[in-house]
């Protein structure tokens, strides 16, 4: 994806901790690039969200999705697994950001097609650095097509 001059980045990030969206919607407000945060606190809005079903009806299309894997409702493995069978939504990047460190999760998530798995920092400034970078490597050095829908 060529990200247009002057056109916001829409990034969507599915987590249920308050203080890590916190510091995530800190990270992106640094940043060099013109960029929106919508936040779901559970797997099930995420689906709604990227399907635009209920009060999601008008939400844009996420150019990158920041996914926890520990949520309510729906976890992220099984939010994953429908974003990559799903034939509109199977383009758009995920990146799972979570605590966990197993190695099981790691090789599952790449088993269900995940873009990269982060483990979030538990120091507060390598959080943000993490989120910064997790932007800077998405929508500046990678390829991507340039409409997810196609």
């Amino acid at each position: 994806m060529e990200i247009e001059l002057g056109r916001q980045v829409e990034f969507l990030l599915a987590e249920d901790n308050p203080g890590d969206v916190r510091l995530t919607k800190e990270a992106l407000r640094e940043s060099k690039i013109r960029n929106n945060l919508n936040v779901v606190p559970d797997g099930v809005e995420a689906m709604a969200f990227l399907r635009r079903e209920g009060k999601y009806a008008d939400a844009p299309t996420p150019d990158v999705v920041l996914l926890d894997l520990n949520l309510p409702k729906k976890d992220g493995r099984e939010v994953l697994a429908e974003i990559k069978t799903d034939p509109v939504l199977k383009r758009i990047p995920v990146v799972i950001i979570t605590s966990s460190e197993a190695e099981q999760d790691i090789l599952r998530t790449y088993d269900l097609h995940a873009n990269c798995y982060v483990t979030k920092p538990v120091d507060l400034d390598q959080f943000i650095k993490v989120i910064q970078s997790i932007e800077s490597f998405w929508l500046t050095i990678v390829k991507l097509p340039s409409s997810v829908s196609d």
